[in-house]
């Protein structure tokens, strides 16, 4: 199997975007409203990526049903109030896309967001032509499930070989993993680079630029 590069998926959140601190706050928010102990930073950054209802479950232990209905909707409120002014996306990474998109090299998105999370920041951003495909949350399994990766592969048609998924959470890269595709972590977001490095990426870069040494055409390799 030729494996040059066909595909590459990127998560969102602290990845193509810098809304790791609206998510932080807007968890912290909801859990006060709901009478929880609030969680820590870096205890809110580590379920970056997954569902709600596991991302709840590690971070307050067993809610009943109307407590998780009660963090939904708070959270939901609290981001909402948050991101009046969207936030920012990564210095460079349009540069990755037009770069991809310029050489044949299809763009994905598989998120820990919701359907209507994603679609409105695609349309606030104006990126939706540069993607081909994505997956959110409330389409498949939890990550790191490799469902994500799974889906979009088969819808393009690519072998998993020719793929590369983009993440900044152990989340995303143990999805690749579990998928069986290479894997590059970038290190702004929610996990530092130690931390990725313990899921065997090809690499772990700290600007978004820095993913073009890893995503050209040639043959991947570890």
């Amino acid at each position: 199997m030729n494996n040059e590069l066909k595909l590459v998926i990127f998560d969102w959140d602290g990845t193509v975007m810098d809304s790791v601190a609206k998510i932080v706050d807007s968890m912290q928010i909801a859990a006060r409203r709901e009478g929880l102990s609030v969680p820590s930073v870096q205890a809110v950054k580590d379920i970056i990526g997954l569902s709600l209802a596991p991302a709840l479950k590690q971070l307050f232990g067993e809610l009943n049903q109307q407590q998780v209905d009660d963090m939904a909707l708070f959270y939901k409120e609290a981001y909402l109030a948050l991101d009046k002014k969207p936030s920012a996306l990564f210095d460079g990474i349009v540069d990755v896309f037009d770069s991809l998109k310029n050489r044949n090299i299809k763009i994905a998105v598989a998120t820990g967001k919701s359907r209507v999370g994603l679609n409105r920041l695609i349309e606030q951003t104006g990126l939706g032509h540069f993607f081909c495909d994505s997956m959110t949350a409330d389409e498949a399994e939890s990550k790191p499930h490799p469902q994500m990766i799974d889906d979009i592969v088969d819808r393009q048609g690519v072998d998993k070989s020719q793929v590369v998924m983009v993440g900044d959470s152990i989340l995303d890269l143990t999805m690749a993993n579990n998928a069986g595709v290479k894997a590059l972590g970038v290190s702004y977001g929610a996990h530092d680079k130690a931390k990725l490095l313990t899921r065997e990426p090809m690499a772990v870069v700290d600007k978004a630029a820095e993913l073009l040494d890893y995503l050209d055409a040639k043959p991947i390799v570890a």
